[in-house]
Order: structure tokens, then sequence, then C-alpha cells
């Protein structure tokens, strides 16, 4: 199967969670986590839609105690994505979580490990009909924390989910090392056909996060490893769902809307072209979800799809400078190029018209809105 710039995809299992479905031939999914109490249920349910505005497709909470497992029957008929119960320590919170209808159980490998344990919450997960992810985690899996250890974890836990007659799994296998990350990921690839969710732990703030986590996952992705992703940051959720549309998008696995494109700026530029850019995508990052459409896409009903169709991006360009900019707008769907106080608009290629500096975003949402209207 073939994406975006020629990556195969790695074959795996479908599995449902709610109403998403990953693996097979599904796109690669967004996932974050709530970073309140989940014992806090209004602040929980803001979280999530703000969440699900931004382009998340599922959600996970934390649940460290009965409260928390209970919060859940209150929380989930209020949102409209799957939400994921992460279980430490306490197979009991698995089984009351279950109980008050999550879609999914993440089971810690390196803490819930007893067969009888795990026995009792793969026939909740089963009854329930819902999957469990086998997440390891380098800083808590059992004996060493090398990433053959790792794979180790993850391969036994599969075989014993698998004797109890469970093969409905997701598997993940997390380090704060980038390297192992990826090479954990590489080796439990060939040897399970269930889908991963990639991610690299406690990787920091957005800037360093988001390079980290690009690097890894980049890679992974681009061998066409990797089912759903989460960005871990030590940043609000909103910006880990942000970080995975830009990762997506700049691989062409998935499309969010229009590609912007814009020059570094040097001494040549007479205009505020940072603050143009920033406006920008600032304007659409408020734009209705539904509308950030491709140009070739046409709506679908799917609601994964609501946050980019699939096909070729509508493509922008905002120039600096004579240098590259005709260049640029005229290889763009929409662009403009600038010279001391304004700018030449460009459609497909031909020029339209000149625009001032301080109207430029706006004629360029006007244009833009011109070719969604036509989907």
């Amino acid at each position: 199967m073939k994406n975006g710039m020629n990556i195969v995809r790695r074959k795996t299992k479908e599995i449902k969670i709610g109403k998403v479905k990953i693996g097979g031939n599904n796109p690669i999914a967004i996932q974050s986590m709530v970073k309140v109490d989940t014992k806090d249920i209004a602040a929980v349910i803001r979280q999530i839609k703000s969440l699900e505005k931004a382009g998340c497709e599922i959600a996970r909470v934390a649940v460290k105690d009965k409260n928390s497992a209970k919060a859940i029957s209150k929380i989930r008929p209020k949102i409209n994505i799957p939400l994921v119960a992460d279980i430490h320590f306490d197979y009991n919170l698995a089984l009351l979580a279950v109980k008050n209808g999550v879609d999914k159980i993440r089971l810690n490998p390196g803490n819930i490990f007893k067969p009888k344990e795990v026995r009792a919450v793969t026939l909740a997960a089963k009854r329930a009909k819902i999957p469990i992810r086998v997440g390891v985690n380098s800083g808590s899996v059992r004996g060493e924390s090398s990433v053959d250890n790792m794979v180790k974890n993850a391969q036994d836990y599969i075989k014993m989910l698998e004797e109890f007659d469970f093969h409905n799994i997701i598997v993940s296998l997390k380090a704060s090392n980038i390297l192992d990350t990826v090479d954990a990921y590489r080796k439990i690839s060939k040897l399970c056909n269930y889908p991963l969710h990639l991610g690299v732990t406690a990787t920091g703030t957005s800037y360093s996060g988001a390079i980290k986590s690009s690097i890894a996952l980049g890679a992974l992705l681009l061998e066409g490893i990797g089912d759903t992703i989460r960005i871990s940051l030590t940043e609000k959720p909103e910006d880990e769902v942000n970080t995975a549309k830009i990762i997506l998008g700049a691989l062409g696995l998935r499309r969010f809307g229009p590609e912007i494109i814009s020059c570094p700026t040097c001494g040549r530029c007479e205009v505020d072209l940072v603050n143009i850019v920033k406006k920008l995508e600032n304007s659409l990052a408020s734009w209705p979800v539904g509308q950030l459409a491709s140009i070739t896409g046409k709506p679908a009903g799917h609601p994964r799809e609501r946050v980019g169709q699939a096909g070729k991006p509508l493509k922008v360009a905002v120039m600096g400078c004579v240098v590259n900019g005709p260049g640029e707008t005229k290889e763009a769907d929409i662009g403009i190029a600038f010279g001391r106080k304004e700018g030449l608009l460009f459609r497909h290629g031909k020029p339209i018209r000149k625009v001032p500096a301080d109207r430029c975003v706006e004629v360029l949402l006007e244009e833009m809105n011109k070719v969604y209207n036509k989907l």
C-alpha cells in the first residue's frame, strides 16, 4: 500500500478503537493525552473538546485511582473521539475503566505482569470488545532498559495475551533516547503484525521535543512503520496534535489544509514577512475544521477526515523578494511575491494583480475561500 511520497506502509491488522479504525488501510491516527486530573470531569471534557478541534483523533486519560476510573462514565458521553485509559500498577483500575465504558486500555508490562491479573483484564476487554495496548516504556521496563529487553518484554506480553485467546492488540515501545526508540520499533515491526503506536517519551518542551519526535517518528514513518502517533511534549496537549499534523503532512501521509511556503527572509526583504506569515497561519487555525480540504479532495463523510482530505494539498506561497519569489509563487496554487510595499498576487502560476502588504493576508484568505467553495 502506497501513500504520499511513495511510502510503502507496513501491513498490519485492523483494530477498532471506538469509531476509529487503525492499522490495515486506515490513515495514521493522531493521539494525545489529557493533562488535567481525570477526576476533574469538567476540565477533562473541556480539554478533550479543545483537542478534537485541533485535530486529535484519540484521547488518553490517566487512571490513577478508583474515582478516576469512575469518571470515565461521565466523560465518555460528552466527547466525540475514543477514550483510552492509561493503567499502571493496579489491574483492578483497568477492570473498573472497562466497566465504565472506556474504548481502549493501555497496560504497562513493567508493572502489571502477573498472569492472573492480565487474564482478568483480557477477559473484561474481550467481553467489551475493546483493544489493549501493550505499552512498553524504557523507564519502567522489567530488567535492563536495553532495546532487546524492551522488545522481549513486548513479545512476552503479546504471547501471554494470545494464550488467553486475546488478539485485539496494539503495541508501543517508547524510550526517551531517539536511537533506542527507532531500533525498538524496527525490531518489533518484524516480529508481529499488530498496529504500532509511535512515540518518543519525555522529549521536553515544544522546540526540543518537536525536533526529537520528528527525527525518530519521521525515520519510522518513512519506512512505513506506525499506525498511530503521539508527540509527548511538556506543553499543552494541543501543541502535541499540531506537531503530529505537521509531521504527517510533511511526509504526505495526511493532509490538514493548505501548505504554506514562505522564504526565511534576508536583507532584500522590505516587508514584515514574519508577521504576515504568522497572521496567515493564525487565521487558518481559526477556520472550521471541515473547511481544510485539498484542491482535489471532496468533503468526506468519515469524521476522521474532516481535518484534511487525501490528494494534492493547496499550496500557498508567501515570498519576500524578487529573487525566488516569482518562481515559487508560480509553482503554487496561490501566492504573493513582495517588492517594496506591495506584492504581486499569483493564481495557478499567472500574475493577477498587485496587493498592498497590509491587505495581503485578507486577499490570500479570499483566494483560498474561492478554491474551497468550488469543492
